[in-house]
């Protein structure tokens, strides 16, 4: 059944125009005398056709289409403006304002009849069009979320090899990822930035890739010459990560170049301080450095947690920025559940670290 509604302000006219509909099938007339109370019935149910006098007390009629569209904005729901009017300006007006097709007064019962039947095949095809179009939305969401999915799977493949290399198990990146987004979410960064960064820090070592291993895995310190080369892996990790159109891949690049920038311009590669450094690299840093602390290294035997907070709070404008440490302070429960969830070793002090941490 079709809803069609009628505005008019002559109770004559709305008889008239009732009984045209009638012979009409699969049609329910809805009439109205006040243009001002059809709009609140149209404000709460969607019809399939209006049929509006021009000449209505307020709102006129070119009032009233333009006041239904910004109720019912889709085209989908035809709107025929009735007319003595000879006046092009009206109709230009009212075919600006929405309105999909014209009656002359008088009426002429067959082209009124016809042009209902039109109008209501244009809702018909609109409804069929809108379906579709949605369909494919669907589809193209679909689509480009299995796109997005593979791109991250490969990245994350990507990072856990050059782990693996580096002689951890691969959950160090995962961890990563998770302890930036809640830092970033800690310091009130839009949940979308904090979803790139979940992604794009654990990308912060790829560079690696191009270190050899005798380096990567050598259990004594570094010599002056090998120092050199590991610090390259940030301008390495840039290069292969730069220039993308993935708004992801270029915060990883950002990453990548900075995460080993200090607060206060002692890093590298270039020095830089402060706001110079990205903010993505800036939480990166911390978050890598906390685990990695607390983890065995081919250089290194795991830090007691208590050690490694207070090298963080102690470096709290020096290696890190100020924000970011108080981001960590605030998080720091949720940082140690995410470390317990994806497969750390366990704490040198157990619950006696993570009581004296809550505290």
């Amino acid at each position: 059944m079709n809803t069609v509604v009628v505005v008019d302000d002559s109770w004559l006219q709305l008889n008239i125009y009732r009984q045209l509909l009638e012979g009409v099938q699969q049609i329910e007339a809805v009439p109205f005398e006040s243009s001002s109370v059809a709009l609140d019935w149209c404000s709460a149910h969607e019809p399939d056709l209006v049929l509006i006098d021009y000449r209505m007390p307020t709102p006129n009629g070119l009032e009233f289409i333009a006041s239904f569209r910004a109720i019912h904005s889709e085209v989908t729901v035809p709107l025929v403006m009735i007319t003595g009017s000879e006046d092009k300006a009206v109709r230009y007006r009212a075919l600006e304002l929405g309105a999909n097709d014209f009656l002359n007064k008088p009426i002429d019962p067959v082209e009124f009849r016809a042009r209902v039947k039109n109008m209501l095949r244009v809702r018909d095809h609109g409804w069929i069009l809108t379906s579709r179009a949605a369909s494919l939305a669907e589809q193209v969401r679909r689509a480009t979320a299995e796109i997005v999915k593979r791109e991250n799977e490969t990245i994350y493949r990507l990072s856990r090899a050059m782990e693996h290399s580096d002689n951890d198990t691969g959950d160090h990146i995962q961890r990563i990822g998770h302890f930036a987004a809640r830092l970033a979410t800690a310091l009130d960064m839009p949940k979308e930035w904090a979803e790139l960064l979940l992604l794009a820090a654990p990308m912060h070592d790829i560079g690696k890739v191009g270190t050899p291993d005798d380096i990567l895995q050598k259990t004594g310190d570094l010599t002056p010459e090998e120092w050199e080369v590991m610090k390259a892996h940030t301008i390495a990790g840039y290069d292969i990560l730069r220039d993308s159109s993935s708004e992801l891949l270029r915060m990883g690049a950002e990453i990548a170049l900075s995460h080993h920038e200090r607060f206060d311009g002692s890093g590298y590669p270039f020095g830089l301080a402060d706001e110079q450094i990205p903010l993505s690299a800036r939480i990166t840093a911390l978050c890598d450095v906390f685990d990695t602390l607390l983890s065995t290294r081919p250089h290194k035997q795991p830090w007691p947690l208590a050690k490694v907070l207070d090298y963080i709070y102690e470096q709290e404008g020096g290696h890190f920025d100020p924000r970011v440490v108080a981001a960590f302070r605030t998080s720091l429960p949720d940082l140690l559940a995410i470390r317990s969830a994806f497969g750390s070793e366990h704490l040198q002090n157990g619950e006696q670290d993570l009581a004296q941490a809550e505290g």
